[in-house]
């Protein structure tokens, strides 16, 4: 895509984008058509200045989070008509520039984006996109004022989420806690970085940091206390730094070592990672055992064990065993002091992460997760040494994923005990959602 404008590359991942699809299946992982896919693809063949790369990312994924709200300011003007999708995705992208981004004058939002339909081959339709640009240029305040509305008046539209999931939210927590969680959604995510204390000490790693010229600050939250991460501040891809290729650390939100801490894994233990891909958690695990031990690490998809693979290499995991199936031996007898199970779920709690999931999540598919989730749990239980440390855990808010998965497996299993359980907000915590459980097993 060399010698492409960013406006052009967020136009066409936007047209590849199917945002609306259902959700692939958690165990697919991420699939084609997920835009944070598609944008990487096409930015790592793109010849632009690092400030059109970040303005890239910023329109698709803006235009994506703030889709509902887009469509409605567009439905005002044309009324029962549907626009062709990708003149709608054009339509979307200059309003997202006049309303949602202060750095771009008005004036060249409206001349870029007739510019593009043009390009894009919509000749006959540049005069209308001209007109529906300029129009909501001259009603701007009044405009902002009938957003500003919308997010008392009706949050799904004002905040840009499904209905079913407002309504859901709300009923759980409150209108205000609801609109706090929307809101955390519709900004950019940070970027942590936890430190691979199986290769460096955190000195050093900060004393490279600042010859490779990364801006981080500290982070402090009661579960990673012992354990050195970091807010990367920096505006460039961590992928080229010789400190990422070197495995010094792994980018990680806090929320995903919550489920490794109560886990406690020791050195020499046999520990059991259910479904283990990327391998963030897995290698969190083989630092708290020092490499000494048995560390299976178990997924099912190709492409996941792949992914496991490069990172433990990355990362100088040497106790991992990674595997597609359960070991045969294993299956017959209990041989794991502590398993993890990081089950797939709906990923609500991640979505400020994955831009599209709102709308490709649906409420089936959360019931059909807990059925996964549950016999998850149920095979884990099999896998268990006496005494031994199961812990549960997701990144969805949703308590049919959660407690409800858990408190049917104590019912069935009454030789378990809850330990802890602790769930993690976004507007309380202020990191990804997640649910996390410790049940252990008696004699």
């Amino acid at each position: 895509m060399g010698g492409q404008k960013p406006r052009e590359i967020a136009a066409e991942v936007l047209n590849r984008a199917k945002t609306d699809a259902p959700n692939l299946h958690p165990l697919q992982g991420r699939g084609r058509n997920f835009v944070e896919d598609l944008l990487d693809a096409a930015l790592a063949n793109a010849q632009i200045s690092p400030a059109d790369r970040r303005l890239c990312q910023e329109l698709a994924y803006g235009v994506v989070r703030w889709k509902a709200t887009l469509d409605w300011l567009i439905a005002r003007k044309i009324q029962h008509k549907t626009p062709n999708p990708r003149l709608q995705n054009l339509l979307r992208l200059g309003l997202y520039q006049i309303f949602w981004l202060e750095r771009i004058p008005n004036h060249a939002a409206v001349h870029e984006t007739v510019e593009l339909a043009k390009h894009a081959g919509f000749h006959a339709q540049a005069g209308f996109v001209n007109a529906m640009l300029r129009g909501y240029l001259r009603e701007f305040k009044a405009t902002r004022d009938l957003l500003a509305g919308l997010k008392t008046n009706q949050p799904a539209i004002g905040f840009s989420h499904p209905e079913w999931l407002v309504a859901r939210w709300q009923d759980r927590w409150g209108a205000q806690k609801a609109v706090q969680l929307m809101e955390w959604n519709n900004t950019p995510p940070k970027t942590f970085a936890r430190v691979n204390l199986l290769k460096v000490e955190p000195g050093k790693l900060l004393a490279q940091w600042r010859e490779e010229g990364v801006d981080y600050d500290f982070v402090r939250r009661d579960w990673i206390e012992e354990n050195p991460v970091f807010e990367i501040k920096s505006n460039r891809s961590l992928r080229d730094l010789p400190s990422f290729q070197q495995g010094l650390f792994y980018v990680q939100d806090p929320s995903t070592l919550l489920a490794v801490r109560l886990l406690d894994p020791r050195r020499g233990e046999s520990v059991l990672d259910l479904c283990a891909a990327p391998g963030g958690k897995l290698s969190f695990i083989a630092q708290l055992m020092r490499n000494e031990g048995r560390l299976v690490a178990h997924d099912t998809a190709p492409e996941r064990l792949k992914l496991i693979e490069e990172n433990s290499a990355r990362l100088g995991v040497t106790c991992a065993e990674i595997v597609s199936t359960i070991p045969r031996s294993a299956l017959h007898s209990r041989q794991f002091h502590r398993v993890l199970v990081d089950a797939p779920c709906s990923n609500t709690g991640t979505m400020r992460r994955r831009v599209d999931l709102r709308w490709r999540i649906r409420p089936e598919e959360i019931e059909r997760l807990r059925g996964l989730q549950l016999e998850l749990l149920r095979q884990a239980a099999e896998l268990l040494l006496p005494e031994g440390a199961l812990v549960y855990g997701t990144c969805s808010l949703e308590p049919e994923e959660n407690s409800s998965v858990v408190r049917q497996f104590l019912r069935e299993r009454n030789e378990f005990k809850l330990e802890v359980e602790r769930e993690l907000a976004p507007f309380v915590d202020e990191v990804d959602g997640a649910y996390v459980a410790l049940l252990k097993a008696g004699h």
